[in-house]
């Protein structure tokens, strides 16, 4: 009798301990935890990654003992409720047949319906809370319903991993769950080998601002394109550039239109999505995210890394990486004038203060984000659960 690749491998594997990673898609679990992945393989784990597939499955090339899971029910944002309900049915499904020691969910549906799921196999799991996102920077009803969900299925995970302090705060403060069963960590962590300072190979005579993440208005992309107005109707040596692509399963995500009229009105350049960005980090002078809440930015670290200097917003998730006036500065969000004011703050450093700033953020990464460091601190939590 023909036996398929899963039955195999649960077969093979069913002596050491498996860990399952659950995320709304396999692009989070390919730019954000194969770092964890490298952990606990190395510690022993049988790791199944359970995400909807999309392009970035060719994680699967460098880990091939990692079985996945196409998780078929997930909309991210969709509000029906039968959608929903198949998601828990679903995940249940899933875990029912892995049967996995421990699980971490990550974003807020895998929170949610995978925490649920897990509670009724009677599983041990972790909400790993990747940033509020839409909810909760928008308010409103969607915010209250998110709230009530976490709520209830809050009870159920053993532990709460914040990806910044505020974010544990706020969760605390809405008595989502107790300060005993909650910890933050700083982000999910950047590999400060790759991320590193390197050679400009595309010299610019004009100081570079770069903008680099999803194309939302939530990231502050349409301040950083009016401060950019305002600043080159007053010099003719800056540039702008925004990296990024267009989510369209996102709420927040910009209109086509304004992003053509940007570039037609030579307000910014465009560059799309860049898979390698070091690149064009190395060719900024300073990277800018005026975004209006974060876990951590990547987009951050990733530029501290590699010794720039960062300009982003005085909120959660950016403050924690940025100490205004050492390795950047903070801005008040959505204040596209305080941007433009900060951008010729910026102009009038010295190239040496422009590089202290960049060495200073260098130093910070390495010690405080690199993504070897977070990976150790998850995988301490995840062994003090299972023992």
């Amino acid at each position: 009798m023909n036996i398929s690749l899963k039955e195999r491998y649960m077969k093979e594997n069913k002596k050491g301990r498996t860990i399952a990673l659950v995320a709304n898609t396999t692009w989070n679990i390919y730019n954000f935890r194969l770092n964890l992945i490298e952990k606990f393989l190395g510690e022993g784990f049988k790791v199944i990654v359970v995400a909807p597939v999309d392009e970035y499955l060719i994680y699967k090339d460098k880990y091939p003992s990692v079985l996945h899971y196409n998780l078929q029910r997930l909309v991210r944002d969709g509000l029906n409720p039968l959608t929903d309900i198949r998601l828990f049915l679903e995940l249940r499904r899933i875990y029912k047949e892995i049967n996995p020691d421990i699980i971490l969910h990550f974003t807020n549906k895998p929170n949610i319906y995978g925490s649920l799921a897990a509670k009724s196999l009677h599983l041990k799991s972790i909400a790993i809370i990747t940033g509020l996102g839409y909810p909760f920077i928008h308010g409103g009803l969607l915010k209250s319903i998110v709230t009530s969900l976490y709520k209830i299925s809050g009870r159920y995970n053993e532990k709460f991993i914040f990806e910044n302090i505020e974010d544990r705060e706020l969760f605390e403060a809405l008595k989502i769950i107790t300060k005993q069963k909650s910890v933050s960590i700083k982000g999910c962590g950047v590999n400060t080998q790759w991320y590193k300072p390197m050679e400009n190979t595309k010299e610019r005579k004009k100081t570079v601002f770069t903008f680099i993440g999803r194309l939302l208005y939530d990231k502050g992309i349409r301040e950083f394109v009016e401060a950019a107005k305002i600043v080159g109707e007053e010099r003719n040596d800056v540039e702008f550039l925004i990296v990024g692509e267009i989510d369209e399963n996102n709420p927040a995500t910009i209109d086509k239109k304004e992003l053509i009229q940007w570039v037609e009105d030579e307000i910014i350049q465009y560059l799309g999505f860049v898979k390698d960005i070091r690149e064009v980090i190395a060719s900024s002078h300073c990277i800018v995210l005026p975004s209006y809440r974060e876990a951590i930015a990547r987009t951050i670290t990733e530029g501290m890394a590699m010794g720039k200097p960062i300009i982003t917003s005085q909120t959660a998730g950016c403050r924690e990486a940025v100490e205004d006036g050492e390795n950047g500065y903070l801005v008040e969000i959505k204040n596209s004038k305080a941007l433009a004011d900060t951008f010729l703050k910026f102009l009038s450093l010295l190239p040496e203060e422009k590089k202290l700033m960049g060495e200073i953020g260098r130093i910070k990464a390495c010690n405080e984000f690199d993504d070897a460091i977070i990976a150790s601190q998850i995988n301490d939590i995840v062994h003090e659960i299972l023992n």
